[in-house]
């Protein structure tokens, strides 16, 4: 059995958001870190790990900078990485992503027992589509929004977070579960973990290595199979400033019907 856990490097938006002037993400200027959701995924997997004795494989797909990212989440417990990265992937939207991630993951081999393990999606698109799209792309089961997951031999039981509550499905392995950060509480890297991830492997995946694979086609990858593209990202204009009314009388109310009035809003 082995947990193949999707991972992305994305910028860190708690705190200033660079936009340039054209309107797209200045990325270079702002810090990166780990996709909350998919530190989730990883410690799912370093669960099942402790649990089961399970192989942790990483695989991500980004500039070769993404590296120290998977060297921490190494440290953190996980045996093996995978780097995807290749100016021919450059300008991939999730259509195109999810297809070159599916042709990785088809690359490290999926057998009976193993789970992929996605977050529930990126704080910098927040669109929640590659982890199931890898799923149709691998013809795989999925469940997403796992808030619980239980292994039972070749069986996953989940319970998926809802807006108005839960649902439990049971799904066959092989299968992909994308996870909330509700799941767990990611751990940190211990000392010996920090010690022994440069003797973990890394191996980079480039288009040469993924090019017989059978998901990867010129018009499927890159800015050429992108069926879609960020025209501008913006920062919404800043609300103005609440006013609180005080007290419960005749005057509080007429104030505010006064107010409300004065902005066309009664």
């Amino acid at each position: 059995m082995k947990a193949i856990v999707c991972v992305k490097q994305v910028p860190d938006t708690s705190g200033k958001v660079a936009v340039n002037p054209d309107g797209t993400l200045n990325r270079a200027s702002m810090p990166v870190i780990t996709n909350p959701d998919d530190r989730s995924a990883v410690e799912a997997a370093l669960r099942l790990k402790d649990q089961y004795g399970c192989k942790v494989v990483l695989v991500t797909m980004g500039p070769a900078a993404a590296e120290s990212m998977l060297r921490e989440l190494l440290a953190m417990g996980a045996d093996e990485a995978y780097l995807v990265s290749d100016r021919a992937f450059g300008g991939s939207d999730t259509f195109a992503t999810s297809q070159i991630v599916a042709a990785a993951v088809h690359h490290i081999g999926l057998e009976p027992g193993d789970i992929v393990l996605c977050g529930r999606q990126a704080i910098d698109g927040d669109t929640a589509q590659v982890g199931p799209q890898i799923a149709e792309k691998l013809n795989l089961p999925q469940v997403t929004y796992a808030a619980d997951i239980q292994v039972h031999g070749s069986t996953v039981t989940v319970r998926r977070m809802l807006e108005d509550g839960y649902m439990t499905i049971r799904v066959d392995t092989p299968c992909l579960i994308t996870c909330v950060k509700e799941l767990n509480t990611p751990r940190y890297m211990s000392v010996p973990g920090i010690m022994g991830c440069w003797d973990k492997p890394l191996t980079v995946l480039t288009h040469e290595e993924l090019k017989d694979e059978p998901l990867i086609e010129p018009d499927t990858i890159g800015l050429k199979g992108s069926p879609t593209n960020i025209a501008k990202s913006f920062t919404p204009p800043q609300k103005g400033e609440g006013v609180m009314l005080e007290g419960a009388g005749r005057e509080t109310v007429e104030d505010l019907v006064s107010r409300l009035t004065a902005k066309h809003i009664l």
